[in-house]
């Protein structure tokens, strides 16, 4: 029986590495995300002169919301990989070129990741309101609720997070 458990013990932890597809995958995401980044710059430069204030304010924001998501994209990846696959061999080194690599455990990415769902409605939002004349008042209510909610919930994340953080501080000293 305590061969069964081990041999479903190895499977289970084994099971990780499927997660490499997933990160894999994301890579592809934004290598594709950065061409359609690429695209919108040119397209954005070859306007340059054509563009009123507004407009290139709107090309501004749609390139900062580009550049956010990458940046999720990519901390998604490292941290996943780090917390769930295995560590990066990099990160041991000497010369610590990858520093940030494991400064990230599960609570700080949820964290992270919030945050930049909250900056990415934001922009958007943004984007919404300068072209106010374009949408109905009913969508952008809807738009602001949105984008309320990911606030609160952002807020409400800090504050587990740093509720828990006490408490396996408080759980620590009475240990010792």
């Amino acid at each position: 029986m305590k061969a069964l458990e081990l041999l479903v013990e190895r499977i289970i932890l084994s099971s990780r590495w499927l997660l490499v597809a997933f990160y894999m995958g994301l890579v592809l995401a934004l290598a594709a995300y950065a061409v359609s980044f690429g695209y919108k710059l040119l397209k954005i430069t070859a306007n340059v002169f054509i563009l009123d204030e507004a407009g290139m304010i709107l090309a501004m924001l749609s390139l900062i919301d580009a550049a956010l998501v990458a940046s999720l994209i990519v901390m998604v990846m490292i941290s996943g990989y780090e917390n769930f696959v295995s560590r990066f061999d990099e990160a041991d080194g000497a010369d610590n070129e990858v520093s940030f690599l494991g400064k990230l455990d599960s609570g700080s990415l949820k964290i992270k990741v919030a945050s930049s769902i909250v900056a990415i409605s934001s922009i958007h939002l943004l984007q919404v309101f300068l072209n106010a004349d374009q949408y109905e008042d009913a969508k952008i209510m809807w738009l602001t609720l949105m984008h309320l909610t990911f606030v609160a919930s952002a807020v409400m994340l800090g504050f587990l997070e740093k509720l828990m953080s006490v408490t396996s501080k408080n759980d620590l000293k009475d240990e010792g």
